[in-house]
């Protein structure tokens, strides 16, 4: 049962920073996507990237648009041109990849110069896109509800893009979203990592998980959240979301960036930090235990955190390479008490370069869990009763005997800090987890209820 307990997580620090992915491992991505083209009967994929919406253009080309919107245009033949605004001609993929690139001013800010580009439609007839081809399209969505009508042929990318397309290739079906060849839960190219990407990640969850850390080390009252904020260092990575940080009556919008709020005895706290490639996440109680809260609560949340702990850790222990995604579902679910919490939203989902992917942690999902899978657990309480906040965020990444030893091999280092966190989970936190399962953060698994007291972690 959980029980508080003297555990600090481990502090392997943060590491040297990783090689950028190399051109050889997109090349095999590209290989990979061209035969996902040819299976889908695809002559053409378009790939739209915007600031906030880059993580499918920066897997093919390490290239994500600053300011502005950019298109990658891929042929079934592996021939690809990189549309780009005035901004982002300065910075541009690595040239050892190949990729044409060319002005398209559309895509820059308004107000800025027009007036060196082609029209859309004769880039597209210059490129070869024309009638009877078929074209799928990338974004970050897919529609596969019944909220909205179109199913596949819906498109979260621009209008004027897509009629122009379909104007190109003359039928409306002819062009359709493609998203799911790499954001599909099962099988999407972008759920299974690479040994180079899974090093990368474990960096940047050394980043997150250290900030955080830092953070609720540094939480008292009187301190204000703007001053915390300083300590979420992102070392030069990509912002996967902006910094969120509140206390008091202000973290009942969790996802409220820091002010100049002051931090109270008894108030609750959240704080989430993501950069590419990892993001983590503590929220609990500005206390040094049950007395320190408000009546009322005082006498709700130890069951609430405790609560909260023991589904965490169904939900790591349930987690092995081949397992359905709903066991994982049901083993969270089945530990939570209703009457003292909801889950917010799915309790984990896919994480890449972008915070979530895909989730297929659902009540009915027929996902089977795989190798090269890195996933967050992100189970978020809705309290029953009082307000108040718990969250222990962190990712992991599945891996079968091959990707294990090719981790080993590869990068000895990063290996052997993961093997630490999974020995510690079990042997501070009571936490056992597959051989499948590595851990990305040294914070993974910890929940320190009590921030006045963050060496008192629950542990079963």
């Amino acid at each position: 049962m959980p029980q508080l307990a003297s555990v600090s997580p481990l502090d392997h620090g943060i590491a040297e920073p990783p090689p950028e992915i190399s051109p050889a491992c997109y090349r095999a991505r590209h290989a990979a996507m061209q035969q996902r083209m040819h299976a889908a009967g695809l002559d053409w994929l378009v790939v739209y990237g915007d600031r906030e919406h880059s993580a499918n253009l920066a897997y093919l080309t390490g290239f994500d648009p600053r300011f502005e919107e950019a298109l990658l245009l891929v042929a079934a033949d592996g021939r690809m041109r990189l549309l780009v605004g005035n901004e982002c001609l300065g910075y541009l993929p690595d040239a050892a990849l190949g990729i044409e690139i060319e002005l398209f001013q559309e895509l820059s800010l308004p107000g800025q110069a027009r007036d060196a580009s082609r029209p859309l439609d004769r880039l597209l007839a210059d490129v070869g896109i024309g009638p009877g081809q078929r074209v799928g399209c990338v974004g970050w969505k897919v529609f596969d509800g019944a909220l909205i009508a179109g199913g596949a042929l819906a498109s979260e990318l621009p209008a004027y893009l897509i009629d122009a397309l379909r104007a190109r290739c003359g039928a409306i079906d002819a062009v359709r979203n493609a998203t799911g060849l790499f954001i599909d839960p099962a099988d999407g190219l972008r759920l299974r990592c690479e040994p180079e990407q899974i090093v990368r990640f474990e960096y940047a969850a050394g980043i997150t998980s250290a900030g955080v850390r830092a953070v609720v080390a540094a939480l008292r009252p009187g301190v204000r959240e703007d001053m915390l904020e300083r300590m979420l260092d992102a070392r030069g990575l990509p912002l996967s979301c902006h910094r969120m940080l509140s206390v008091g009556a202000k973290a009942r919008r969790g996802l409220a960036s820091p002010g100049a709020g002051r931090a109270q005895l008894g108030d609750s706290f959240t704080c989430a930090f993501g950069v590419s490639g990892a993001l983590t996440c503590r929220a609990g109680a500005i206390a040094a235990g049950p007395a320190d809260l408000p009546a009322g609560l005082a006498e709700f949340y130890p069951s609430f955190a405790a609560n909260y702990f023991a589904v965490t850790r169904a939900w790591y222990q349930a987690l092995a390479v081949g397992v359905p995604a709903r066991s994982v579902f049901h083993a969270a679910d089945g530990l939570r008490d209703p009457a003292l919490f909801d889950f917010a939203v799915n309790p984990g989902h896919a994480l890449h370069l972008d915070e979530w992917v895909h989730s297929a942690f659902t009540a009915t999902s027929d996902v089977m869990l795989a190798s090269g899978m890195v996933l967050q657990m992100d189970i978020i309480p809705v309290s029953r009763g009082p307000f108040c906040t718990a969250n222990a965020e962190d990712g992991v990444v599945l891996a079968d005997a091959a990707l294990r030893a090719a981790l080993a091999a590869t990068a000895p280092a990063c290996w052997e800090r993961m093997q630490a966190r999974r020995a510690w989970m079990q042997q501070a936190l009571g936490i056992t987890l597959h051989e499948s399962v590595l851990p990305l953060a040294d914070t993974t698994g910890w929940f320190a209820p009590y921030a006045l007291a963050p060496d008192q972690a629950l542990v079963w």
